[in-house]
């Protein structure tokens, strides 16, 4: 008759239980894994193969019983390391969508919303394009698979119950989180500063002849203005937005160092 220990079934579950968790957080908050075009039970499903995957070769933990209080707490440990790993490139796409929002309120297409199925909320038609425009790269390069492969490795440098992002990875992390702005000024900042210029010309023009429509030729002009410079401006993008995409692993691996 096999016999099986109240510590050898706390380790059997939560050496799959706390995993699964950590990854699940990535998967709700990662770029591309975290699209709710995505069905939840393939998210789940992935994170269930993965997790089966990788559980045996995972290093030991902590003899806890998962439905304890320092289980629990456990549990939401590896929640909100998972998360935040997957935040660490989700700050990149928030900055690239800003700058379409930036772009978009001086050529004055601020009407021109669409859902975002994403965010649950109204978007630009620019910044929708900026934000698929870097999944494509995000993608093509297989920044999605090294993702995951620093969420493997996580598991090493941050063991399950014995490793903590710390003081100092939250601070990094919020640190992190002021690239929003920095992103989206450095990528709208050609566009805004040609329409300020544009609109600059036409205060002169306006003033100089006053009989002319402001309204009338000022939003066609900024419109062309805007789609232009878009246009010049667009293969000159993709540099910077793998800088950004190469900085935000560099990060990845800094906050995801092990603090006893």
């Amino acid at each position: 008759m096999i016999e099986i220990t109240t510590t050898q079934l706390y380790n059997g579950v939560s050496g799959f239980y706390w995993p699964m968790t950590r990854i699940l957080g990535v998967f709700s908050s990662a770029p591309f894994l975290s699209n709710n075009s995505i069905p939840i039970r393939i998210r789940v499903a992935l994170g269930f193969a993965i997790t089966l995957l990788i559980a045996p070769s995972l290093p030991p933990f902590a003899e806890q019983d998962p439905m304890s209080y320092a289980g629990i707490l456990i549990l939401i440990q590896q929640f909100i390391i998972g998360v935040s790993i997957g935040f660490v490139l989700r700050i990149i796409f928030t900055g690239v969508e800003l700058a379409g929002e930036m772009m978009s309120m001086s050529m004055g297409l601020g009407f021109a919303t669409f859902f975002d199925p994403q965010s649950k909320g109204r978007s630009s038609s620019i910044s929708q394009f900026l934000s698929l425009l870097l999944l494509q790269m995000f993608l093509a390069c297989d920044l999605h698979l090294l993702l995951i492969d620093s969420l493997v490795g996580s598991f090493t440098s941050l063991p399950i119950g014995r490793g903590t992002m710390g003081a100092p990875g939250f601070q990094q992390l919020a640190y992190w989180g002021a690239r929003i702005f920095s992103i989206g000024l450095q990528l709208s900042m050609p566009v805004v500063t040609a329409l300020l210029i544009t609109n600059m010309a036409l205060g002169v023009l306006t003033r100089a002849a006053p009989q002319l429509n402001l309204f009338g030729i000022g939003f066609p002009l900024t419109l062309v203005v805007g789609y232009s410079m878009i246009y010049f401006i667009l293969p000159y993008l993709t540099t910077p937005m793998l800088n950004m995409l190469n900085e935000s692993m560099q990060m990845l691996r800094q906050i995801t160092r092990v603090v006893p």
